[in-house]
């Protein structure tokens, strides 16, 4: 958009009201940028802006805690954007927006750093030692380039998971958690994964392409005649095998059960292995698998599973060990299917949930366990044949010894979605160990919580089932996926046996394993310690100075909480009444925030553990909505990697371009989805980021020597385009923010009220190219540049632009942050002294504008509508050369009774509407539009074409109304 399109004589320019703004043309933002965000540090902006809005409502956008190890990525920045636009569209809708920033400090990552930085062999207290201050460097650093890409908040006191007080308020929320009767200790299978020597909770795994052995195994009959009985025969003419399918052989060393569906039928199948236990609906992909005719193989008979139920068949490796000598009893469960396999399931109790569950309740005591795999994936060294092997690299191992013993009936490998862990991309096992758990249900008779006082109204899930009913989700389709998660998952495992991380500070009696009957007052004083000193002071601590003569029967815990209990936790000492910041939450004192936002992925994770932990504790869920972006991809829809060279880092393009491209590339991207970037789409966001800074410097040039105070046009004295631009501002504002609310002062609704910013941008660049760029301003140029500068028609065009400018600076500020507080001091800089708003933008709150005025809009779009067709005869008539620019033209439209009202309602100022030198206006059935020459000469200083150009001899040049209005009384403009 060009500033001056006119280009008279020098004499004559002097006499133009031509823009002038300080406000440059480019932004120079990689430069200029990093200068502001020091200046607002120095000056401390955001404590500014909480004074600005001290006693109004809050707004409390509680952070999910990014891990403090290594350098942000490009989406550490898309989150941190999302969450300060967010925040500071809030503070301008009149909200006390308060963003406290945190980091997940404790957990494997940074120990694995450690070890790889100092080796392996640390003391826990060397671990803890360079752990903290590993996590504390990174946490400055992440935060230097947080603060680069714009982002307000309170960085002078974020919130950190291994500070010692939040340390403390974590074992006062595990203290709580017991008190209620959540918290129990047990063996049960979890996910363990032998890298991290741990185990790991539901939110940590994600599932990978796996290639693993499968094996069909034979197991005996001990009780052949019992077996034919049970399918109504006298006899069986032959051995008798049950078979099982696996895709993992190395838990056959400690199986201790065989499981089939009661309701499905079983067939006795006579092969030349002997005769086979299959489900009748398997019979022939059995068959099919260890090379037998299923026409050569008949089946003897049939029978449900509930008819086999306690029958027992030996070990497979029996015969070749004298440790595998036992039996497997046959236990009816409904897991086992004929939807692939034999139909019959191998149990290994130690290794499997459902194997476990069956087991235990029919009534294996867990004392009976076997459990041969230790915690880095070898077996025990007395597990016969196979001990001190890793369980991996045991496998063909197992399957040979099958071979060997005759009871392999086939094995082959396949492909399969397999549990690995998040951190290792390793694959995990179930595991059973002895663990804490958050209990999901309720307990089991004699199984309640460690030291509850009354069983609570509701169960963890049921609370947190019917808190995501009371949540808003952005986008909604993310309830659903919560919900099943919560429905589904199993209890949650809290412990970890890891060195960095919050204590569970328990002492266990050496022989029953028992808590000591004082562990609620220990907890209360093992908070206090840690308060005091950190975890590490737990790690010092001697047993025999709290327990004296009883430490001698008790053992210190050393398991540490799972770290999604860390960050899970924070809603209470982070946004409660108590804790290292209180004071931030909400006003209403509750301890939930108004948004959550983070990757989807954090369904299974941040989201999910904070609603456990809240269910329990308060009943609800701590937040109040939920959002949730996608991933950042490349411009192919690629997951972005180094291998690839497809990584785009936040640093570089902040260096290049400027971290505010970043910012308007989040806010144009609709982040429901994965997010794509690449060089081509900073490239687009850089011209759509050009576009708007040219139309705001439009704007700020031509309303700089304009005072709002005392040469703002009244209202009903602007002029009718003037009044028509600014209720389709007040428009486009509604779906933008909303409407504001007298009762409160708050604005509510619109697209930012609904936290979605790709609708905003994409409306903003309409705005700016079409509504004013394409219509409004340039029709404006004219009155703005030839008028006499402080006359009522110019001033009618400058109190409606500074109005505009006013509105378009706080849509826009929320993303293009550090454009709008450029531009904010030079908009207001012709405000008299006392009246000029100091600081920052985001102290002010969005404008009021003039409501639309329906009448007005429908007599402008009859205008506009033949505006439109006018200017594609003109310009078919440029297309011939006969005329150059739309002012050398002259037009004559023919047109029906209503438009023609409408049209002619405007008078002598339609043609500027039109942007020609002279219209003549016919009555007509259909539309009509003619275009010619304008008589006449070019004036010389307006550019216009008309026949009294030179009429006064002193001014050859000037046209008649320039002369007017440098000399008269000026033009008289009524519409435009």
């Amino acid at each position: 958009m060009s500033d001056a399109p006119h280009a008279p004589g020098p004499d004559l320019r002097a006499t133009l009201n031509l823009p002038d703004t300080p406000f440059p043309m480019r932004g120079d933002l990689p430069k200029r940028e990093a200068g502001w965000v020091a200046a607002w540090e120095t000056e401390g902006r955001y404590a500014r802006l909480r004074e600005a809005r001290c006693g109004r409502p809050r707004f409390v956008l509680h952070d999910g805690p990014p891990y403090a190890n290594g350098a942000i990525h490009i989406g550490h920045a898309v989150n941190k954007i999302l969450k300060d636009m967010i925040v500071k569209s809030r503070q301008l809708a009149g909200f006390d927006a308060r963003y406290v920033p945190g980091w997940d400090c404790h957990g494997l990552p940074i120990e694995n750093q450690i070890e790889k930085t100092h080796g392996r062999g640390l003391s826990r207290d060397e671990v803890q030692a360079k752990s903290r201050a590993y996590a504390g460097e990174q946490v400055e650093l992440q935060k230097a380039d947080f603060k680069r890409l714009g982002v307000l908040a309170a960085w002078d006191r974020p919130y950190r998971t291994m500070d010692p007080g939040n340390e403390a308020e974590q074992i006062r929320t595990l203290g709580r958690l017991m008190d209620g009767g959540h918290v129990y200790r047990g063996l049960k299978p979890v996910y363990w994964c032998f890298d991290c020597g741990s185990s790991l909770a539901e939110f940590e795994i994600e599932y990978a392409d796996k290639r693993s052995p499968t094996v069909d195994v034979a197991f005996l009959s001990a009780e052949p005649g019992k077996l034919a009985a049970a399918f109504g025969l006298a006899a069986l003419p032959g051995e008798a095998f049950a078979v099982i399918w696996t895709t993992t052989p190395w838990t056959l060393p400690a199986n201790q059960a065989l499981n089939l569906n009661p309701d499905l039928p079983y067939a006795l199948v006579q092969t030349p292995r002997g005769v086979l236990l299959l489900a009748e609906a398997l019979v022939e992909k059995a068959l099919g698998r260890y090379g037998f005719a299923p026409a050569d193989c008949p089946v003897l008979a049939t029978a449900p599973g509930r008819a086999l139920d306690g029958l027992t068949f030996h070990h497979p490796l029996a015969q070749a060990h004298e440790g595998y000598a036992r039996t497997a009893k046959l236990i009816l469960a409904d897991y086992a299917t004929a939807e692939d396999g034999t139909g019959i399931v191998h149990a290994a109790p130690a290794y499997g949930v459902d194997d476990f569950n069956s087991l235990v309740a029919d009534g294996l005591a867990h004392a009976d366990i076997l459990n041969p795999v230790q915690g880095n994936g070898v077996y025990a060294a007395d597990l016969p044949v196979f001990g001190g092997q890793f369980i991996w690299k045991a496998n063909p191992l197992v399957i040979q010894a099958l071979d060997e013993a005759g009871r392999l009936l086939a094995s082959s490998a396949m492909e399969h979605s397999y549990p690995h862990c998040w951190r290792h991309k390793s694959p995990v096992i179930y595991r059973a160990a002895a663990q804490w758990f958050v209990r999901m249900d309720a307990p089991q008779p004699g199984s309640e919580g460690v030291f509850a006082r009354a069983p609570a109204a509701r169960t963890v899930r049921e609370a947190a089932l019917a808190a995501i009913d009371q949540t808003a989700f952005y986008p909604e389709n993310g309830r659903a996926r919560l919900r099943d998660m919560i429905a589904n998952r199993p209890d949650w495992c809290i412990s970890r046996q890891r060195s960095w991380g919050v204590p569970l500070p328990f002492f266990l009696h050496k022989v029953t394993g028992q808590l000591h009957p004082d562990t609620p007052a220990l907890l209360q004083r093992a908070a206090d310690l840690v308060q005091a000193g950190g975890v590490e002071a737990w790690a010092r601590l001697e047993p025999a100075d709290w327990l004296g003569a009883e430490a001698a029967d008790y053992a210190k815990g050393s398991d540490i909480l799972d770290v999604w209990f860390d960050s899970g936790a924070t809603f209470s000492h982070v946004l409660g009444r108590h804790g290292s910041h209180a004071g931030e939450g909400r006003d209403d004192g509750g301890p939930e925030a108004d948004l959550y936002l983070e990757g989807h992925d954090q369904h299974r994770g941040w989201f999910h553990s904070s609603l456990l932990l809240a269910a329990a504790l308060e009943g609800r869920a701590p937040y109040k909505g939920l959002l949730t972006h996608g991933f950042v991809v490349d411009g192919k829809g690629r997951k972005m990697s180094k291998s690839q060279g497809n990584v785009v880092a936040p640093q570089a393009v902040s260096d290049k371009l400027g971290a505010e491209i970043i910012r308007l590339w989040v806010a144009s991207t609709d982040y429901a989805g994965d997010l794509g970037i690449d060089d081509k789409i900073l490239a687009r966001v850089v011209d759509a980021y050009r576009r708007i800074r040219n139309t705001l410097r439009f704007l700020l040039a031509n309303v700089s020597d304009f005072d709002p105070v005392a040469d703002a046009v009244p209202e009903a004295e602007l002029l009718e385009i003037d009044r028509l631009a600014l209720g389709r501002a007040a428009a486009l504002q509604a779906e933008i923010v909303g409407t504001l609310d007298p009762a409160s002062g708050l604005w509510t609704g619109g697209h930012f009220g609904d936290y979605a910013f790709h609708p905003v941008v994409a409306k903003l660049q309409v705005y700016c190219s079409e509504e004013l760029g394409a219509f409004y301003l340039d029709v404006l140029k004219d009155r703005l540049y030839t008028t006499a500068p402080k006359s009522p028609a110019r001033r009618s065009a400058q109190t409606a632009l500074w109005r505009i400018t006013q509105a378009m600076l706080r849509w826009m500020a929320p993303f293009l942050s550090f454009t709008a507080e450029e531009a904010w001091p030079i908009l207001n800089a012709a405000l008299p002294q006392a009246q000029r708003p100091q600081g920052s933008i985001f102290a002010a709150e969005y404008t009021v504008l003039p409501a639309p005025d329906a009448a007005l809009d429908a007599k402008w779009a009859r205008i506009l509508a033949v505006r439109e067709a006018a200017n594609k005869a003109i310009e078919a008539l440029r297309a011939t050369g006969a005329i150059g620019a739309s002012l050398q033209a002259q037009l004559r439209i023919t047109a029906p009774a209503e438009d023609l009202a409408a049209l002619a309602s405007l008078g002598e100022d339609l043609k500027f509407v039109f942007i020609v030198s002279a219209l003549t206006l016919e009555a007509g059935d259909a539309l009509a539009i003619g275009v010619s020459p304008a008589a006449g000469q070019k004036c010389e200083r307006c550019w216009h074409v008309r026949e009294d150009v030179g009429a006064d001899p002193a001014h050859p040049t000037v046209c008649g109304r320039c002369l007017s209005n440098l000399h008269g009384a000026g033009e008289a403009r009524a519409f435009a």
